[in-house]
């Protein structure tokens, strides 16, 4: 039953993520009820999300091309600062996790529910290519590098800062900025994996099982995505996500 737990939230997991996103609110849960510890689980969803991340990078490789000039710095400060919040997930207990998780949660679910509007916001305010000199060149790779950091932590809302931070960059086009994202979140996501890996903090068991669900509902999904309303499965990861949220508040703080 574990597995086909696994199977099946990887499955749902890897279709949401190819339809609205927020597939990580089905997989990191699935691994929880599996037995799995907290920062174990973490780590694994983590884990099952990468060849998601690295496929949708190479399917917009041509949109980012234009952004050539980019990749380089922003790779090496999607590494560095995506390996730093990678290892303070591994300083942190299963307990102290356990607490932190459903916080984690609310605030990613907020991300999901308010992002297209925080993108407007954002991009209203950045301009079609100020945006770099209005808030400033350093601040906005310190947004990223902090970004970074939650991505190395904790998976599940990276996507939507992301695009955030490429809104105050003054990007417009959404499929160049689709593929940065995918870009800067498979290489949190890869050093995130190897040091977890290193520091044995990935089931590989479950994690493979979800990794396998992900990436064939992720496909299945993309070939039939035309004739599924996206609103529909956006409003049930949210209606999910909030339970979840409360789910872990009440096991956190209550039982």
């Amino acid at each position: 039953m574990t597995e086909l737990l696994l199977l099946v939230a990887g499955l749902l997991g890897g279709a949401v993520n190819s339809l609205a996103g927020g597939g990580s609110f089905i997989v990191f849960p699935a691994l929880l009820f599996s037995g799995v510890p907290p920062v174990l689980a973490n780590a694994s969803n983590t884990y099952a999300a990468l060849p998601g991340y690295v496929s949708g990078a190479v399917g917009y490789w041509k949109a980012m091309a234009p952004h050539r000039d980019k990749l380089m710095l922003y790779g090496l400060i999607a590494a560095v600062f995506g390996y730093l919040g990678a290892e303070l997930l591994l300083v942190v207990s299963d307990e102290q996790f356990s607490k932190v998780v459903p916080w984690l949660m609310s605030f990613a679910v907020a991300l999901f529910v308010f992002g297209n509007q925080i993108n407007a916001a954002v991009k209203a305010r950045s301009g079609t290519g100020g945006g770099m000199k209005m808030v400033g060149a350093l601040l906005l790779l310190s947004l990223l590098a902090a970004v970074c950091i939650y991505g190395g932590f904790f998976n599940a809302g990276l996507g939507i800062l992301l695009l955030a931070f490429l809104a105050m960059a003054g990007m417009s086009d959404i499929h160049a900025m689709n593929g940065l994202k995918l870009y800067v979140s498979s290489i949190v996501a890869l050093v995130a994996v190897v040091r977890f890996a290193i520091n044995g903090s990935i089931d590989w068991y479950h994690g493979s099982i979800a990794l396998v669900g992900v990436t064939i509902g992720g496909y299945v999904a993309a070939r039939l995505a035309q004739h599924i309303p996206r609103d529909w499965i956006r409003n049930g990861v949210i209606a999910y996500g909030i339970a979840m949220t409360g789910y872990f508040f009440w096991t956190a703080y209550f039982a």
